[in-house]
């Protein structure tokens, strides 16, 4: 089964990572970019669609038909902003996103980039962990064909693109011996992407993914 992908947060670090795996996987036949700016990058598999309006994706919503993934990599930090800020940018963006997807592609497989120690309970002490839960908790039971949840938790950049953090570049002479010490912790952009393709391809047996399970599923 050749996948036709849509991906967000093709801008920041984790979505130009995984756009890069899926760009060069044989597997991937097509690729469609959701963005609010042009990332600039241009290959023969990918289509961008610059759309300002996150909340509201009925102008775009034909464009969105046809693909059978969605590797959702869109996000932010929760510093600086309340509960309701957070909440409205992660879980009101993400879910309006999914429910035109469903609409148009129910039998698509939907991997979101949700983070360790995400709280599934929703009743935690941390704000971010909450609302990353909800969303992870209205994803699930959506009704598409396959979701899976990734919760990465220290992503080791791609060398050569273009929108590694500033942290990782400040801390890359030390980043092998974090990898060593903190490997149960530690996951590459890279297995990242991997894993979501085989998500596709071949399934996995958990619904919420770890960084063991990323790893493991990039590889399987």
């Amino acid at each position: 089964m050749k996948i036709r992908v849509i991906i967000t947060g093709v801008t920041g670090m984790v979505g130009e990572g995984v756009l890069y795996e899926c760009l060069n996987h044989p597997e991937v036949e097509s690729v469609l970019t959701v963005t609010r700016r042009s990332s600039g990058i241009q290959h023969e598999k990918l289509t961008e669609v610059v759309h300002n309006d996150f909340f509201n994706f009925i102008k775009i919503k034909d464009k969105l038909s046809g693909f059978n993934a969605c590797f959702f990599c869109l996000g932010t930090t929760s510093v600086g902003k309340n509960q309701e800020e957070y909440d409205r940018i992660t879980f009101q963006l993400t879910s309006e996103f999914a429910d035109t997807l469903l609409q148009v592609n129910p039998g698509m497989t939907f991997c979101y980039v949700s983070g360790s120690g995400t709280d599934s309970t929703e009743r935690g002490k941390i704000m971010w962990a909450r609302i990353k839960g909800k969303t992870e908790n209205y994803l699930l039971p959506a009704g598409f064909k396959d979701a899976y949840m990734f919760r990465p938790a220290l992503i080791l950049p791609t060398k050569g693109l273009s929108n590694t953090l500033t942290m990782y570049k400040i801390f890359a002479p030390v980043l092998p011996l974090v990898k060593l010490v903190l490997h149960h912790h530690v996951c590459t952009l890279k297995q990242i992407g991997l894993a979501m393709i085989n998500s596709v391809i071949k399934g996995y047996d958990k619904k919420i993914l770890e960084v063991e399970d990323i790893k493991r599923l990039a590889y399987n």
